[in-house]
């Protein structure tokens, strides 16, 4: 392990001492609960699309289990990785080592996660990641113990790329987060922009974490003379970026393409700034009966900041977890994360942000993808009220074939 920063790693250990919530609404007296720790940032960029309302999301997640009435209970911890690994994973080891966390979720950083992989098979518990992004996490670095929800690289790049080059982008500039995402989401929107018939004529990468002005970058992107400006960043990077490439005038010659990009994002932009943007969501609030309905449960928790897409997949890979440590029984489940994990694969997924759906045997699960517009400011009947439908891609179709990725637990 690298050397730490001592100010961080106590800054981080002091954040994930901080005890939520068991399921029967007060810690419980049982010896051994089930231990979920909700791994994310609390400080950083990412903040507003991961931190506070993932924690929300996954809390919802034990109420809505059912686990208290069975006498099993469920503590929830947090911690801030302050998107740095080495901080995430002296987190982790101290949280399974000391604190017997049975299952670390969100993540919402693609190095964190790869790295997280490792340590939750070498120790024999549960990754149920939902924020981290690059599709290697499924692919060829895939993980016996590892779960990942919600959305990754190729999905947002097959999705967002092809449809921007069948509307005429079909020539791109890229600006790229300098880690693993970004280097991820580069490579599959490289593909799709080609397979579509599109090319990348240039891009470049800013340092990740710590980039506020985007000046230079842009100043790139407008020398390029692209149709696209395609923004591979997050959270309040993507905000920062869009509100500046708005205010160099980027936008009067070429469109912005965030992937990805959230409904916490353009909340924060105003529809003033966000309208007309083209984003790639597998969840929105508003989208059917039953997200509604999980919006109004989860709502009291999180007023200020409505779930996205990442809430909800923390919502629903929790949701399930839970789900498969009733079938187990919760002494199996702390035994063993990978029987776990095997019995997630072998159920069926059912929740009111998703719908019914699957966990592929590589980990992926899958689920349909929506592509929406962002509604001009006259167009919105209310706060949040920030998307029109473009069209949806079914589960079986929205992400990479099995076969494509390389995963070793992949049989044939």
């Amino acid at each position: 392990m690298t050397q730490l920063d001592r100010r961080q790693l106590l800054g981080g250990l002091g954040a994930a001492g901080a005890s939520l919530l068991t399921a029967g609404g007060a810690r419980a007296q049982a010896a051994a609960p089930i231990r979920i720790a909700v791994l994310a940032d609390f400080s950083g960029p990412y903040r507003d699309t991961s931190g506070p309302t993932a924690v929300a999301c996954v809390q919802q997640a034990v109420e809505d289990s059912g686990l208290a009435a069975r006498g099993i209970a469920v503590e929830v911890i947090q911690g801030d990785h302050q998107n740095k690994p080495d901080v995430a994973m002296a987190m982790s080891r101290q949280w399974i080592d000391q604190r017997g966390v049975d299952m670390i979720c969100e993540v919402n950083n693609s190095s964190i996660a790869l790295a997280l992989a490792g340590l939750v098979q070498e120790k024999n518990k549960v990754q149920m990641n939902s924020g981290a992004l690059s599709a290697a996490i499924t692919g060829e670095r895939c993980s016996a113990n590892t779960i990942h929800w919600t959305a990754d690289t190729w999905m947002l790049a097959n999705s967002v790329g092809q449809a921007t080059v069948k509307a005429g982008g079909d020539s791109w500039f890229l600006i790229t987060a300098d880690y693993a995402f970004g280097h991820q989401m580069e490579r599959d929107l490289t593909r799709f922009v080609g397979t579509a018939g599109g090319r990348i004529v240039g891009g470049t990468r800013f340092p990740f974490p710590g980039t506020a002005d985007f000046s230079s970058f842009l100043l790139q992107a407008q020398s390029s003379r692209a149709k696209v400006v395609g923004l591979l960043m997050a959270g309040g990077d993507m905000i920062n970026c869009i509100k500046q490439a708005r205010e160099f005038g980027v936008t009067r010659r070429a469109r912005l393409v965030g992937i990805p990009m959230f409904v916490t994002d353009i909340h924060s932009m105003g529809l003033e700034v966000a309208q007309g943007l083209t984003v790639c969501e597998t969840f929105y609030w508003d989208m059917n009966d039953r997200t509604r309905a999980f919006l109004e449960r989860v709502k009291p928790k999180t007023p200020a900041n409505y779930p996205n897409q990442e809430h909800a997949g923390t919502y629903s890979g929790a949701l399930h977890y839970l789900k498969a440590v009733a079938d187990l029984g919760a002494e199996r489940a702390r035994a063993s994360g990978l029987e776990v994990v095997q019995r997630m694969k072998a159920m069926p997924t059912d929740d009111d942000c998703f719908g019914p759906g699957r966990v592929r045997e590589d980990g992926r699960k899958i689920h349909p993808a929506h592509l929406f517009e962002v509604k001009a400011p006259g167009e919105s009947k209310g706060a949040w009220d920030y998307y029109k439908l473009v069209s949806s891609v079914g589960a079986e179709d929205a992400f990479r074939p099995i076969g494509e990725g390389g995963c070793p637990l992949v049989r044939g």
